[in-house]
């Protein structure tokens, strides 16, 4: 059952939709937003009806919400931040998704599901822990700072919790590509497949979307490059194909 939004939305947070109103999300009016990547990383990510899924700082839920347009049998929402994993909680309830979705409050470091998973997916923070200066907001500074582990350890954890056959999907920036690749193989993992996003067509990317592998099941095809996605046309307006990502499937 589907629960109203003034029961669950809190004075201080906004309630939008997205996929033309199927999905609807509540966030904070100030401190940790999701940005333009979540959508990203929900179109490319690829589904199969009887995936079990892993969503690694699923924040306020909003990836794993999208994620639940698509064919997936069921997603766990890992979460190291209490408000935002009650955030996660109440948003699955507001879309009526508690059957498919649970959020579980945990450190990634030391979270022990008992099981593998079909598919493991998130959008990890982009900046090094003793990069740059933090946020007002703790919540803005973990969703941005790797102050709960870094790549090195999402990956190690992806390939420890991957089940044979699996697939890890990630959004990252592009300035840290080779942070990601190279902590990727360290853990066993290889690339099947990647796409760059373009801020404009005339602009270098700024992000990455790359889905991984197994190295012992990767074989030796090549690795797919999937079409560049340029967000912007000029004038400012979103391209074509970003309105369409963001319409969702």
């Amino acid at each position: 059952m589907t629960a109203k939004p003034a029961d669950l939305r809190r004075d201080d947070e906004t309630l939008d939709s997205f996929y033309r109103g199927r999905v609807r999300v509540l966030q904070k009016k100030t401190g940790y937003r999701f940005s333009v990547d979540a959508p990203l990383l929900a179109d490319f990510v690829r589904t199969r009806a009887e995936d079990e899924a892993l969503d690694i700082g699923t924040g306020s839920g909003v990836i794993a919400l999208l994620l639940s347009a698509k064919p997936v049998r069921r997603i766990t929402a890992l979460e190291v931040q209490p408000g935002l994993a009650d955030l996660a909680r109440r948003n699955v309830e507001l879309n009526g998704l508690g059957g498919r979705i649970e959020v579980v409050e945990g450190d990634l470091r030391t979270y022990e599901p008992g099981r593998a998973f079909d598919l493991v997916f998130s959008n990890p923070p982009y900046i090094r822990q003793a990069a740059g200066p933090l946020s007002r907001s703790g919540e803005k500074s973990a969703a941005k700072h790797e102050l709960h582990g870094n790549i090195a350890d999402i990956m190690k954890r992806t390939a420890e919790w991957l089940a044979p056959g699996g697939r890890a999907s990630f959004v990252y920036t592009e300035a840290r590509r080779r942070d990601l690749l190279a902590a990727a193989a360290e853990s066993g993992l290889a690339v099947r497949r990647t796409r760059f996003v373009h801020p404009r067509a005339c602009a270098p990317p700024n992000l990455f979307l790359v889905e991984l592998v197994r190295a012992s099941e990767a074989g030796e095809g090549a690795v797919a490059e999937e079409p560049p996605l340029v967000l912007f046309a000029p004038g400012g307006r979103y391209t074509p194909e970003a309105e369409a990502v963001f319409a969702g499937p």
